[in-house]
């Protein structure tokens, strides 16, 4: 029981350097902000997208 706490707890400060050091190292230096522009883009036409459905249920009422 103790383990699956300690799986689903925040990581700490060295559980988040490992995982950036394992990001680094299966995309590479180069390709990592191309990846998070890509999910920048992602966010904002996810927000946008919400934002229309939400004026287009307020129209209809």
């Amino acid at each position: 029981m103790m383990s699956l706490n300690m799986f689903l707890a925040i990581p700490g400060g060295t559980s988040i350097i490992l995982i950036v050091v394992v990001v680094l190292l299966l995309f590479g230096g180069r390709k990592i902000p191309e990846l998070m522009r890509g999910l920048g883009s992602g966010i904002k036409e996810f927000k946008d997208a919400t934002k229309d459905d939400e004026a287009k249920k307020v129209d209809k009422e």
